[in-house]
């Protein structure tokens, strides 16, 4: 396996592999086993199909631990728009895994190093061999540094409609008004910051800011949620 990778694994993430085959394999793309039949090599179909279902549950757990208002249906439109090919491809693209896959001559002609398909596989793969490696907390551990903050910060909350949920929520015995009011604005004009107060019954549920009125009042529902929720 390349030294280079292999550093950048322990330098950024903490990584060592204790069996590199298991690491090997997941960067070994079927192209380039087709033209290594005398190698006797294993190419990461079967290990990315491992990797496919880790990765499913340890994002399930997290959204379920740390979303507990969403609804079922809401974490699995969450969870498909992270698992899916065009997030899981950026993911590999900014860890630098493109750069370390082997690939076949053709593969490598069609460009196959920048391929989506190929790239959401090699990460999966990834997952595999490092719960194969060192087991589920090591894994944990990894998406901790990456995949969890940018969850957290809000990545793919354009899937997280916290007005809709709030609204779903509070209208479960019934028809509720609720009303979004901009309480002040701070900061120089551009950069300027809103900040909304969000309310039923004329009961004040919780406030939000963002840099647009939109993006404030998603942040109040948010906090109106989690205070509901936690009563």
């Amino acid at each position: 396996m390349n030294e280079l990778f292999l550093n950048e694994l322990k330098e950024k993430f903490g990584i060592t592999f204790k069996n590199l085959a298991f690491l090997q394999e997941a960067f070994t793309h079927s192209s380039y086993v087709n033209e290594h039949r005398d190698c006797k090599i294993q190419d990461n179909e079967r290990i990315e199909f491992l990797g496919d279902a880790v990765l499913e549950l340890t994002v399930s757990r997290y959204l379920f631990d740390h979303y507990p208002e969403l609804p079922e249906g809401k974490l699995t439109k969450l969870r498909a728009t992270i698992v899916c090919e065009a997030s899981l491809s950026l993911f590999a693209k900014e860890y630098g895994f493109d750069k370390y896959i082997r690939l076949g001559r053709g593969e490598e002609r069609m460009n196959g190093r920048n391929r989506p398909a190929l790239l959401c596989d090699l990460y999966e793969s990834f997952i595999g061999a490092l719960y194969l490696d060192q087991g589920i907390e090591a894994v944990l551990d990894f998406l901790r540094q990456t995949m969890f903050p940018k969850i957290a910060t809000g990545a793919f909350s354009h899937v997280m409609d916290h007005k809709t949920n709030l609204q779903e929520w509070l209208q479960q015995d019934g028809e509720i008004i609720i009303e979004y009011r901009l309480i002040d604005e701070v900061g120089p004009a551009h950069e300027k910051e809103f900040i909304v107060e969000v309310s039923a019954k004329g009961k004040v549920l919780g406030s939000g800011s963002g840099k647009t009125k939109k993006a404030a009042e998603q942040s109040a529902a948010e906090n109106a949620l989690k205070t509901i929720q936690s009563r």
